[in-house]
C-alpha cells in the first residue's frame, strides 16, 4: 500500500524502514501496489489472485512495507512458518558460532531467550489487571486460552524461575552448553556462578537473525510465552519437531468425564 507519495510505496522512508534496507544493501527501482486483493491464505481464492497478479516469474521475490499478515499470528497461519527458511549467510554464521562452542559435535546446547528489557518489564505489568492473552501468548496460553490464564511469572520470570527450570532441563538433555539470546540483560555471570559446569555464551554481534537462527538449532530450547521474538523460535521449532518449553508455564490441569 501506498505511504506518503500516492505513487510509491515509499519503502525507504524513516526508521527502522531506511537503516533496515540499506543495511542489506536493497534499494527499489519501483513500487507495485496490491490493493485489493486479500492476504487470507485460507481461501483458494485469494491464493489465485494473488499468483495471478504477481506470478513467480516475475516477481520471484515480494518485499513488503509491513507484515502482510496479523499481530499476533493468527491460529491458521501457524503452520506457514515451515515455508520460512534462512539464508545460506545466516545459516553459515549461526553454524559457525555453534561449532566455536561445543568442543564435539555430539555435545547437546539449550537455548534460552531472555526478553527482560525494561520496556518488556514495563508491558508486563498490564497482567496485574487483566489475565487475558496478551502480545504472543495464545502460542502457550492457547487461542481460546484453553491452557491457562496470564501471569506475571509467565511474561517476566523471576530468577528463581529461571534458575529451576534451566536446571531442570540441563539435568534432563545432558546438556553441557547454554546459547543465550536477550536484547537486555543476559545473567550470563549469574548463570555461570550457578551452573559451574555448564558453558554460557552468546552471540556478541548485534544480530538479531542469527539469534533466531541459533535457536532454532538447540537441542532444546527455553523461551518467552509473550514475546513475539520467541513466537518464532517456537514455531520454526515445531515445524522441525524440536522439543520447546516457557518460562513459568505450566499447562492448566483437565478434568475429564
Amino acid at each position: 500500500m501506498s505511504r506518503g507519495n500516492a505513487n510509491d510505496c515509499a519503502a525507504k522512508d524513516g526508521n527502522p524502514f531506511g537503516p533496515y534496507w540499506d543495511k542489506f544493501g536493497v534499494d527499489f527501482d519501483k513500487s507495485e501496489f496490491y490493493a485489493p486483493l486479500s492476504f487470507d491464505p485460507n481461501f483458494e481464492k485469494h491464493r489465485l489472485e494473488w499468483k495471478k497478479r504477481f506470478p513467480a516469474e516475475k516477481y520471484p521475490v515480494l518485499a513488503f512495507t509491513g507484515a502482510p499478515g496479523a499481530f499476533p499470528v493468527i491460529e491458521t497461519n501457524v503452520p506457514l512458518q515451515k515455508y520460512i527458511k534462512w539464508s545460506d549467510m545466516i545459516d553459515f554464521k549461526a553454524d559457525k558460532f555453534i561449532n566455536q562452542f561445543k568442543n564435539d559435535p555430539k555435545e547437546k546446547f539449550i537455548a534460552i531467550h531472555l526478553r527482560n528489557g525494561i520496556d518488556f518489564k514495563r508491558a508486563c505489568e498490564h497482567v496485574k489487571t487483566s489475565k487475558t492473552n496478551f502480545f504472543a501468548s495464545p502460542q502457550c496460553l492457547g487461542y481460546s486460552q484453553e491452557n491457562g490464564e496470564m501471569t506475571e511469572e509467565l511474561c517476566y520470570p523471576s530468577e528463581k524461575t529461571i534458575f529451576k527450570q534451566l536446571g531442570k532441563a540441563l539435568k534432563k538433555y545432558d546438556a553441557q552448553y547454554v546459547y543465550i539470546a536477550t536484547d537486555a540483560e543476559d545473567m550470563l555471570v549469574k548463570l555461570s556462578k550457578k551452573f559451574k559446569n555448564v558453558k554460557f555464551t552468546k552471540y556478541t554481534e548485534n544480530n538479531p537473525h542469527v539469534d533466531l537462527c541459533i535457536l532454532g538449532k538447540a537441542d532444546h530450547a527455553i523461551v518467552n510465552c509473550v514475546s513475539s521474538f520467541s513466537a518464532f523460535v517456537k514455531r520454526q521449532r515445531d515445524s522441525e519437531n524440536k522439543t520447546t518449553e516457557f518460562w513459568g508455564f505450566k499447562a492448566k490441569k483437565r478434568t475429564e468425564l
